[in-house]
């Protein structure tokens, strides 16, 4: 079907909307009167619709002009977002990015800088896929990630620090662990321990386990959200990050669970640091949001008040 308007010819409409005549209209467009005018009378005559009504001195929208610039408003916004994309596009901003996050990270390390990313840039979508162990060393060896968000920096690979993550040992307040008193390492050998599975290669030979792993039964999930589950229900214990905990708390879900004070093993902490796995070849859109991310973490925070 062949239109019979034009967006030009629906700017013009919403222009002498937004400035209240005909006359202001044309200043604003810096237009004469006349064209202005010529411009409505031939919208009219294509749409079979009148425009314009004369209220006093003024040429002004008739309520069926208005009607149809309120429709319009949302075509010509269309149309500037497409503008604004293509050239973003030509400039070689990426129409998406993928972020690969480890699972150790705190999101807010992440979503706080991203809410500023995407307000300031409506072009980019952005995938963020979860890894751990082997998983976050793949992503940015195999470069499958614009962006990436590790613990220890990758060989070869420049990082940034972000901070640290506490790994703090928890159990539920009726598992038999919370009410044993002068706890050590080596009471925790027979009973269940719930860790977090290996989410990168899938050759077992590559996979990477971190930390006391000698319990002589342990549950494997995929993520501290199962972990949490699972410390809740009584299955066994489990190390969470100190970030997670306090998520909880705030949301009132610690009343069950218990920090463990095991005799030299009360905590440990993982540093967390970002990289750009493509390097120099980084796109703009990448770039910008690595900065962000920089900018607004813990460990530059810190740096800047001091």
């Amino acid at each position: 079907m062949r239109l019979k308007t034009t967006l030009d010819q629906w700017l013009t409409l919403h222009e002498i909307d937004r400035h209240g005549s005909i006359q202001a209209a044309a200043t604003a467009l810096n237009k004469s009167h006349t064209t202005l005018i010529y411009a409505v009378r031939k919208l009219e005559d294509q749409l079979g619709v009148t425009l314009v009504t004369v209220e006093g001195r003024r040429a002004v929208l008739s309520e069926d002009g208005k009607a149809l610039v309120r429709r319009a408003s949302s075509l010509l916004d269309q149309a500037r977002d497409l503008e604004h994309m293509s050239q973003q596009l030509s400039q070689g901003v990426e129409s998406e990015i993928t972020v690969a996050v480890d699972h150790l990270c705190d999101r807010q390390w992440l979503y706080g800088p991203l809410a500023t990313f995407l307000a300031e840039n409506t072009t980019t979508s952005v995938q963020i896929i979860e890894t751990s162990l082997s998983g976050t060393t793949d992503a940015v060896l195999s470069g499958k990630a614009d962006i990436a968000i590790i613990n220890l920096p990758v060989t070869n690979y420049p990082a940034e620090a972000l901070g640290t993550v506490n790994m703090i040992p928890v159990v539920a307040k009726h598992h038999p662990l919370a009410q044993q008193a002068d706890l050590h390492i080596n009471d925790l050998t027979t009973q269940t321990q719930i860790v977090i599975r290996d989410l990168g290669a899938d050759s077992k030979l590559s996979k990477q386990n971190v930390g006391w792993l000698k319990s002589q039964q342990r549950i494997t999930v995929d993520n501290f959200d199962h972990a949490w589950q699972a410390v809740k229900a009584g299955l066994g214990f489990c190390r969470l990050p100190q970030h997670w905990l306090n998520r909880m708390g705030r949301h009132g879900e610690e009343q069950d669970i218990v920090q463990l004070d095991i005799a030299e093993a009360h905590r440990y902490q993982v540093p967390i640091h970002v990289t750009l796995p493509h390097g120099v070849k980084t796109g703009p859109a990448a770039k910008q949001l690595y900065a962000l991310i920089c900018a607004q973490c813990p460990h530059t925070t810190e740096k800047t008040e001091k």
